[in-house]
């Protein structure tokens, strides 16, 4: 089964609303192919879901990088501020642990001695 489906019909409003910040089904769309910024985003959702998702979404970015490059209007005004991709931060090596030091025998002072005392 597909995991990248079409699951909503987006369309232009004839007027522009404010968005609900506070509504649990809000959805922000972004268009890939007409936003270098949204590209981005999508390459970071990709990095960040489960693997099935993440290879269908790998085959749309590839498909987006491969096609002519389509600016919108917030694309044309996003492209000179998109910041090239990080890669991922190497692990840290792990530091060795120190073998632990056997504690240094206890001086048993001489029965001897100590009845001397």
């Amino acid at each position: 089964m597909a995991e990248l489906t079409k699951r909503y019909i987006v369309m232009a409003m004839a007027t522009e609303a404010p968005f609900d910040l506070t509504d649990p089904d809000g959805a922000f769309v972004l268009k890939p192919w007409k936003d270098p910024a949204a590209l981005r985003a999508l390459e970071a959702y990709r990095d960040n879901c489960y693997p099935e998702l993440a290879r269908e979404l790998d085959a749309w970015i590839r498909s987006v990088k491969a096609g002519p490059a389509i600016r919108g209007g917030v694309g044309k005004r996003n492209e000179p501020f998109v910041r090239a991709a990080r890669p991922a931060p190497a692990p840290r090596p792990r530091a060795k642990a120190k073998p632990k030091k056997k504690p240094a025998p206890r001086k048993r002072a001489n029965l001897a001695e100590k009845r001397k005392r």
